[in-house]
């Protein structure tokens, strides 16, 4: 949802953000985590988990600050959501696994 909010702020004219650098970057931003978050459900060990649980928040609080600045208000109310949701994947108990003999 943020790169599609970011995409139109920055292609659509009179958002204000249109054709910035800033725009670009959150787009970047955006595709990041996407792209983190799919290598969170795919990880296996804890720690890669809880490390990209880290480099995760970090990058929604600067996408979202970032947001704030641009004046991108639905954007930031996007990373609010990534932010939720992280936090239930956090608080969720952690699966087991059972080995079958």
């Amino acid at each position: 949802m943020g790169i599609a909010i970011a995409l139109y702020a920055f292609l659509t004219p009179l958002t204000g953000v249109n054709g910035t650098l800033g725009a670009k970057i959150v787009i970047a931003t955006c595709a990041i985590l996407a792209i983190l978050a799919g290598a969170l459900s795919l990880c296996q060990t804890r720690g890669l988990h809880n490390l990209l649980r880290v480099v995760i928040v970090a990058v929604i609080i600067g996408t979202a600050f970032a947001a704030l600045l641009l004046h991108l208000w639905w954007l930031a109310l996007a990373m609010a959501v990534a932010l939720v949701g992280l936090m239930i994947d956090i608080f969720r108990p952690a699966p087991t696994h059972r080995k079958h003999s």
